[in-house]
């Protein structure tokens, strides 16, 4: 994995037990960093493609759920946990939290190396749904306020001439700022164009069930969509 931009944090504050783990990765050509502590760690800055953590659950000073904890849970690197021994509280809080693997010494290397493979490939899909988002976020970033008050209308199925009476503006207007919608978010289909918006969260139109369509027509969309 050396050479491929992929990333190893060690966080151990046991000296001896990271350069083992450090000589281990790098016998099997997996590039990484050690840290004695949580703290150095946060004063790293990464400059990395895909990476994940090994981390030290048992730690002074912050220990690895503390780490867990205050690390953003929408951008930090998949964790792999090691501990001495088992603790139930501890690890389920970890788990519940997107821990990939909790291990236990003696450590297991095929198990390891398997978690680490895991890690890397969940980071790798989990930045590319980001970078995927925030291409989308500035799309809809684009549109005009009436725009966006188009876009719920023809996702949710409103043929043009009853979007554009619900806006009380002509077909032919209501047309005009549909196509300029498909242009600047480089839809190619309509039904691309619902699948974005889906990605956004963006709430659609749902029909005038009570008739009282003006009044449950969505007056704009926000320039962020909704987070996930």
């Amino acid at each position: 994995m050396k050479g491929t931009g992929e990333l190893v944090y060690l966080i151990e504050d046991d000296q001896a037990v990271r350069e083992e783990l450090l000589d281990f990765l790098s016998s099997i050509e997996i590039e990484a960093i050690g840290f004695g502590s949580a703290v150095e760690f946060l004063a790293h800055v990464r400059s990395d493609d895909c990476s994940c953590l090994i981390v030290e659950m048992d730690m002074e000073e912050i220990t690895g759920l503390e780490l867990q904890r205050r690390l953003d849970p929408q951008t930090h690197p998949p964790i792999i946990f090691v501990s001495e021994g088992i603790n139930v509280e501890s690890t389920v809080a970890a788990m519940k939290a997107g821990a990939v693997e909790f291990l236990i010494r003696p450590i297991n290397t095929t198990v390891l190396r398997t978690a680490i493979e895991t890690a890397l490939m969940q980071d790798r899909i989990l930045r590319r749904r980001r970078a995927r988002r925030a291409q989308l976020q500035e799309r809809l970033s684009s549109l005009t306020p009436r725009q966006r008050e188009v876009l719920p209308l023809v996702i949710g199925g409103l043929l043009n001439k009853q979007a554009a009476a619900l806006l009380h503006i002509s077909e032919v207007t209501l047309q005009i700022h549909r196509s300029q919608i498909m242009q600047k978010m480089a839809a190619d289909s309509f039904a691309e164009l619902v699948r974005m918006a889906v990605e956004l969260r963006i709430p659609h139109w749902k029909g005038p069930s009570d008739r009282q369509s003006r009044a449950r027509l969505p007056t704009r969309l926000p320039l962020e969509a909704e987070a996930p």
